[in-house]
């Protein structure tokens, strides 16, 4: 079973707050979203593998630390999961980005992609799927499977919020995808709303309604 980790950090925790304000507008929640999302990175890429390699610092030569080449892919699920890319990308500006869409059919109720670009090697990447929202699970289920399908071999998800019961569904669907994510709410409301959550994050973070 794919781990849950929830970060806990103090600034993760404060800026969270004001993404949860509604008082907070569009310029800021977009500001905010993205600082968090940067701030998750630093959590989620800890086990990226290193190699040895020997540089010249001003004083002498050095034996130290690089990125062993790993491959990293960013897949937001449009819309609102765009908010999350210039974050990881500010600690990782070489990782290939790629976009999902998935919509539910209003008579079948099954999540069905309407679009999927995704980098040409993506079975070697690790793939880090973002969503400000993890609520139901149904769009994160749709959009993993749908990576699964193309040949994706490492997949993370990460979130800001979520609700018991979309972790729950991820974790049953795909037990093998860890989950991390700023906090867990307390449940999703009779309109599928997490509580007490942020809203509509693809709302406020570009000004819709």
């Amino acid at each position: 079973m794919g781990i849950v980790k929830v970060l806990d950090h103090p600034l993760i925790q404060h800026k969270l707050t004001f993404i949860r304000d509604k008082n907070t507008g569009s310029k800021e929640f977009r500001e905010l979203v993205e600082e968090v999302a940067l701030l998750l990175t630093y959590e989620i890429t800890r086990d990226l593998p290193l190699e040895d390699v020997e540089i010249e610092t001003p004083v002498c030569k050095a034996k130290t630390k690089a990125l062993s080449g790993k491959k990293i892919g960013v897949i937001p699920i449009l819309r609102a999961g765009l908010g999350m890319v210039g974050g990881i990308l500010k600690l990782i500006p070489a990782a290939k980005v790629g976009h999902i869409g998935v919509y539910r059919d209003p008579e079948t109720l099954q999540p069905v992609e309407y679009y999927c670009k995704t980098p040409t090697d993506i079975a070697e990447r690790d793939l880090i799927v973002v969503d400000p929202m993890l609520a139901t699970g149904g769009s994160a289920n749709a959009s993993i499977k749908f990576l699964k399908e193309r040949g994706a071999q490492n997949i993370k998800l990460m979130c800001l919020i979520a609700a018991p019961e979309g972790i729950e569904a991820v974790q049953k669907v795909h037990p093998d995808v860890d989950i991390y994510v700023a906090a867990v709410d307390e449940k999703l409301n009779e309109h599928g709303y997490i509580v007490p959550g942020l809203g509509d994050a693809g709302d406020r973070l570009f000004g819709t309604k």
